[in-house]
């Protein structure tokens, strides 16, 4: 009982950090296609210049590999030293072109241009305040996805089917974060306006029906349903909904 309280008081505070960044995020603004080789992002779930990187690869539906440095991590960090020189982060490595970038406003501004062949849209540049709305927002989730936890890890990393400002996917990937287990975050954005709301009430009422041909409706034909958060686990082969259900088994799996 207390653990099931627990859990909706974080998703409360998970829903006062999306409102903070003015819930980007959320909606597709360009549906680029999927490049050749991965996007690998060296990332902080907690930092709020990651979090600005990955509403920007949301907005433009683009699955990246997140390799996990919480502070006092041992996993990714060196290697993300080793390839840009410091332990700093955003941290974004582009296996298509090589390059490698710091800065979450020069990241931004490369997956625009690289991607979408278009500057960067007004509601995803950098303004003055958003750094300290983007600092009470990963307070207002008590800096969960900051510091590393100790536990088991993986062979192999997982899948998350995600989006940036979804709630419940953010305390899945706060714990994915802390046990520094790499994961592919498939990011499944809102394609349309209609699409507003949680999965079992949206806007638009009636039967749900994604846009054919685009990345929910290839989910949707696989699983009957637009959801997220979505976990598959190559290791186990464990395939899980539900956040409190995810948290569940990472727990029991990796500890």
């Amino acid at each position: 009982m207390l653990k099931a309280l627990k859990h909706q008081v974080n998703v409360l505070e998970s829903v006062a950090t999306s409102s903070f960044s003015a819930w980007r995020g959320c909606l597709v603004v360009a549906a680029v296609p999927q490049p050749e080789k991965p996007l690998v992002l060296y990332d902080i779930e907690a930092c709020p210049f990651c979090r600005r990187v990955r509403e920007v690869l949301t907005a433009l539906h683009l699955d990246v590999e997140i390799r996990p440095c919480p502070k006092g991590g041992r996993v990714f960090r060196r290697e993300a030293e080793a390839l840009g020189g410091k332990q700093q982060f955003p941290l974004l490595h582009d296996l298509n072109t090589g390059d490698v970038l710091y800065e979450s406003g020069a990241i931004i501004e490369y997956l625009f241009r690289q991607y979408a062949d278009r500057p960067v849209p007004r509601y995803y540049q950098g303004r003055p305040w958003q750094t300290a709305l983007g600092v009470a927002g990963s307070g207002a989730s008590e800096l969960r996805g900051m510091r590393a936890r100790s536990g088991q890890r993986p062979a192999e990393g997982l899948h998350l089917w995600s989006f940036e400002g979804s709630p419940f996917s953010r305390l899945v990937r706060e714990r994915l974060c802390e046990s520094e287990i790499p994961y592919t975050l498939h990011n499944l954005g809102k394609e349309h306006w209609t699409e507003v709301g949680p999965a079992r009430q949206r806007i638009k009422p009636g039967a749900y029906q994604p846009i054919p041909g685009g990345k929910r409706d290839a989910f949707f034909q696989k699983h009957g349903r637009v959801q997220v958060p979505y976990l598959e686990d190559p290791n186990t082969g464990e395939a899980l909904f539900e956040s409190s259900r995810i948290l569940n088994y990472l727990e029991t799996t990796y500890g």
